[in-house]
């Protein structure tokens, strides 16, 4: 059965994104796609999909959700206040939405985006293999009040609620980094006081890039005269004309002039993303083959996660259809062995 849901109110920065559009760089577009690819991965593990669902990103604030037909649906990411009417949701956990129901998502409690992902995804016309919005070029918009999306077929709607453990990328903490083409252009010494700095995320951070605030000495080349024109990828850490760095995320450019101190591995860029504010973010420094052993492809890292997720278990006091469910298997009406009439 497919559905559609329609978007009551929406946050100020609402977009459509799954894992991006890989294999542009040539012309000029980079993937794009999810800011937190990790929560898109763990919602498919949630809802039991072979691969992650387009899906609702909600930067800082989500909205209100109706549907004209059940959906069933992942929670992910950023946490949320999220209720279905005013009953309280779990968070990193799936739940189903009816017909005359309202899904409520507040404010991020903890981290910066939030996933709303429906079991059958967000359909929709693709473009280069994907319906994510990609802002900085043009390429869809963020979604508005009113809108309606097209929600796909549940490939198992019959599926239990699950949830799966929280892990800590929503705080901040380590990204590890590794070289790139131009970290020769800088000495040890600056390298090394990189890896001592503690860095904030600033509040201009957006989904090209993420600038990152500190305390003390700009950070610059050995030569900053040195003209640099190069290709760019998610991940890397340029370092700008007055010594800050500043981390390509998702819909960064393609080409750039500032130098590359380095590049943070793939596995860490979810924590960049989520940082608030005010949580901490240090960098230390591996090496390519570290970098390489690291790395985890998307596919393994779904099975990964899948062996992780256990049942729901509701807490009954908020069961308002409690007596829709057949608790203990076996229960009769107690009238069998009454002599019939």
């Amino acid at each position: 059965m497919t559905a559609v849901l329609t978007i009551r109110q929406a946050g100020p920065l609402m977009t459509v994104q799954d894992l991006g559009r890989p294999g542009h760089l040539a012309e000029g577009l980079s993937p794009g796609g999810a800011m937190d690819r990790v929560a898109l991965i763990e919602a498919a593990a949630l809802l039991g999909l072979d691969t992650p669902a387009a899906a609702i990103e909600m930067a800082g604030l989500g909205g209100q959700f109706v549907t004209d037909a059940p959906i069933r649906f992942a929670l992910t990411g950023a946490r949320m206040q999220a209720l279905i009417d005013d009953a309280p949701l779990r968070w990193n956990a799936t739940h189903t939405l009816h017909p005359g129901q309202v899904l409520t998502i507040g404010g991020a409690r903890d981290g910066t985006y939030g996933y709303l992902t429906p079991a059958g995804g967000i359909t929709g016309e693709p473009v280069l293999g994907s319906v994510a919005a990609h802002l900085s070029i043009g390429l869809g918009a963020a979604l508005k009040d009113g809108e309606t999306l097209p929600i796909g077929p549940d490939p198992s709607p019959d599926r239990p609620q699950m949830t799966l453990p929280q892990d800590d990328r929503m705080g901040g903490g380590l990204l590890r980094l590794m070289p790139g083409p131009q970290t020769d252009r800088f000495d040890e010494q600056t390298r090394a006081r990189l890896a001592a700095t503690r860095f904030h995320r600033s509040p201009r951070a957006s989904r090209t890039g993420l600038p990152l605030r500190h305390e003390g000495d700009p950070f610059a080349m050995i030569d900053p005269a040195a003209p640099i024109s190069d290709f760019i990828l998610s991940g890397d850490l340029q370092i700008t004309g007055d010594g800050s760095p500043f981390l390509m995320l998702a819909e960064c450019q393609t080409v750039g002039g500032y130098p590359r101190i380095g590049s943070v591995i793939a596995t860490d860029l979810a924590r960049a993303a989520q940082a608030p504010v005010t949580a901490p973010l240090q960098f230390a420094w591996i090496t390519t083959e570290e970098a390489d052993a690291l790395h985890v492809p998307p596919a393994r890292m779904l099975d990964d996660l899948s062996a992780k997720v256990r049942p729901l278990i509701r807490d009954p006091a908020r069961m308002r259809d409690l007596l829709s469910y057949q608790l203990i298997g076996g229960v009769t009406a107690g009238r069998e062995l009454e002599p019939s009439s």
